[in-house]
């Protein structure tokens, strides 16, 4: 039986740092098409008089785009148009807070979570029935003890909010109080409300979590000290227990580096990270009985700072945005989760995020 073709096109969609505070060198939203076989890009539109356009999310349908805004305070909402991929704005909202980092749908896809960064807060968007943003109803302010560094450490630092793989709670890895928490939506109020939390070793600085697709496990890349955890997940309360703490770097390496992303393999085989400094992708297996984790593999980002990484839909190439070298590099993603090189280079100005369209 022949597969069945797919008519839409792969898209892509990379937002970017474009102000001076942040050394900005790009220029709003671009969209690429994406060749399915060889993984390349194809550049499609460019829309500017966007500041700091620094995470992005697509809807199910692939018919509206969402950003939130690194160092402003607003969320803006877009059209897809069907035929093209290109985009145009629908509208905006402010976010309640300032430098909001990081937004995800919950399960029913009519609310959007957002996490204000620089003012400890998150908040929770209903959408309308065109996809555009409606104004959130209450902040949710987020608080507890700060960590032991002077500089990073000085706020709460709430850095991202994903949606679990039950569609119940909401994880919010702040990087300040070295803690993870969870939310719960309350639909009916439309505010995110606190379930629980788990502390993690002073100075380690959570910044971004993902889960295993099918077993109760959840995996956070540790900021400023470079390391994974893996925690076991209560999926009726939400709380977590941590399982195993190792370092997100080689043994060898002895210099500066901070992790930034993690992404769990739709297998639930193999868990990735990248790292700041080391300018490495880290690949770690998971154990099948336990879930803990043990390194594969670390490849060249041939980049500086590779803040962000995406698998495409089908998962055969996973792309690096690097930050501050003006490029996405690809690489292909073996049988058994392993990285190859590959000759795909996108030149881009300050990537910060890659979303693509729905398979």
């Amino acid at each position: 039986m022949k597969k069945p073709t797919r008519t839409r096109p792969l898209l892509a969609y990379v937002g970017s740092y474009t102000t001076p505070e942040r050394h900005g060198e790009g220029d709003g939203i671009n969209v690429y098409r994406v060749d399915r076989r060889t993984g390349a890009f194809t550049h499609l539109q460019h829309l500017g008089g966007l500041e700091n356009p620094s995470f992005l999310a697509i809807n199910a349908d692939g018919t509206r785009l969402y950003s939130v805004h690194g160092d402003r305070s607003e969320i803006n909402s877009f059209t897809i148009d069907p035929a093209t991929g290109h985009l145009a704005p629908l509208n905006r909202q402010p976010t309640g807070g300032y430098n909001p980092v990081h937004l995800a749908f919950d399960a029913t896809g009519r609310f959007l979570a957002v996490c204000n960064y620089g003012t400890d807060s998150v908040v929770a968007f209903p959408l309308a029935g065109d996809g555009s943003l409606l104004p959130y109803r209450t902040l949710t302010t987020v608080t507890g003890t700060l960590g032991p560094h002077r500089i990073q450490q000085r706020t709460m630092c709430v850095h991202h909010i994903p949606l679990d793989r039950t569609g119940r709670f909401f994880y919010v890895p702040c990087k300040g109080s070295d803690v993870v928490i969870a939310y719960r939506l309350d639909t009916k109020r439309k505010i995110l409300v606190e379930a629980t939390r788990v502390t993690a070793r002073p100075g380690a600085a959570p910044r971004h979590i993902d889960f295993h697709p099918t077993k109760a496990l959840a995996y956070v890349i540790n900021e400023l000290d470079s390391t994974l955890t893996t925690y076991r997940q209560d999926r009726q309360s939400g709380a977590l227990t941590p399982l195993q703490t190792i370092p997100s770097t080689p043994s060898d390496f002895t210099g500066y580096s901070t992790g930034a992303e993690i992404w769990v393999d739709r297998a639930g085989r193999n868990v990735y990270v990248s790292n700041r400094g080391h300018d490495s992708i880290g690949v770690f297996g998971i154990d099948r009985a336990k879930g803990t984790l043990s390194p594969r593999q670390w490849v060249p980002t041939h980049g500086r700072t590779p803040r962000f990484f995406a698998f495409d839909p089908d998962q055969r190439f996973l792309y690096v945005a690097n930050q501050d070298s003006r490029s996405i590099v690809g690489y292909r993603v073996g049988r058994d989760g392993r990285l190859a090189p590959t000759r795909i280079r996108v030149r881009v100005g300050s990537p910060a995020c890659i979303v693509f369209s729905p398979s």
